[in-house]
């Protein structure tokens, strides 16, 4: 994808019930103010439970046991007005996306995907073309994870710069999910593959890390492959209670809407309502940017981005 210039917890979906309830008359119009363009929600997950025909990797970090299906999804959209949206393919099932495929097969033209290939392992990233050649189009981008201190990638080799070379040459954005601690070891290839998107998840994890090391982050600004990802947003009564809003309004500030989207508010207990209220949520968080702006943030960038077709 050339340059454009864990998880959604039921408790968060029910905060943001409560947020939405407390969002004032001004704050709700902004979601019907933006509904003149395409809602896209960039970031969630779906999980087959306890399916035996789509089984969790050997090496999974976590094994969810609720089933989040793609027709879950579809009917939480269709109940929150959300237009189309992207799977991203979570670490359960490691390189295995055989379950991604048939989200992506029930979710036709409004559902597209993430893949997820290891640098480090041996023969890994062979998959990523044949992959992203069986569903053609609907794959966006090749994500890589840099928060745990016993599976982060390695940094400064041949063997990731390959993986970041491959999802380049595929066309793919490169989705990066890691704590500010681990940014400078990423930006070496967000400045030599500077043609290839560079998607950041969840605000760059400002909570993860100390306000300088999250400040490499913003500066991540001044490239203009760089997209910010407004989602998995913390929760200011956890440690360490650091309010969002500041952050959120700085980024805005330095991205601009054209290389900002969100995503969140889907999981297995999701309800139209639910997932409605979240991105309510987002748009009060938003209040600070206008109409056009908010709407470009809430679907307008990412359809953009991700060659979702939003006329017949």
């Amino acid at each position: 994808m050339k340059s454009f210039n864990r998880r959604e917890l039921l408790g968060r979906a029910g905060a943001a019930v409560s947020l939405s309830a407390a969002l004032s008359v001004r704050g709700l119009a902004v979601v019907a103010e933006v509904k003149a363009t395409p809602v896209v929600d960039t970031h969630l997950h779906c999980f087959g439970g306890q399916s035996s025909e789509f089984p969790y990797h050997a090496r999974a970090p976590y094994r969810p046991e609720a089933e989040a299906s793609p027709e879950h999804l579809l009917n939480c959209m269709d109940g929150a007005s959300v237009d189309f949206a992207v799977v991203v393919h979570p670490e359960p099932y490691q390189d295995y996306h055989r379950y991604l495929e048939h989200c992506l097969r029930v979710g036709g033209n409004r559902l597209k995907g993430t893949c997820l290939f290891f640098a480090d392992r041996p023969g890994s990233v062979d998959g990523m073309e044949p992959l992203v050649k069986r569903n053609p189009g609907q794959i966006v981008a090749a994500r890589v994870h840099a928060y745990a201190p016993d599976r982060l990638p390695p940094f400064g080799t041949n063997e990731l710069r390959h993986l970041w070379k491959t999802a380049s040459g595929l066309g793919l954005a490169m989705q990066l999910h890691f704590e500010p601690r681990y940014a400078p070891g990423l930006e070496p290839l967000i400045r030599e593959f500077s043609d290839t998107t560079v998607v950041i998840d969840h605000l760059g994890r400002p909570m993860q890390g100390t306000i300088k090391e999250h400040d490499v982050v913003v500066r991540w600004s001044r490239f203009p492959n760089t997209v910010m990802k407004v989602s998995a947003i913390p929760d200011q009564n956890s440690y360490p209670h650091r309010d969002a809003r500041p952050i959120i309004r700085r980024l805005t500030d330095a991205f601009g809407p054209d290389r900002m989207i969100y995503g969140g508010g889907f999981n297995a207990q999701a309800t139209g309502e639910s997932y409605r209220a979240y991105r309510e949520m987002i748009s009060s968080l938003l209040a600070h940017l206008s109409a056009d702006d908010r709407a470009k943030v809430l679907g307008g960038t990412a359809a953009k981005l991700y060659g979702f077709k939003t006329t017949a």
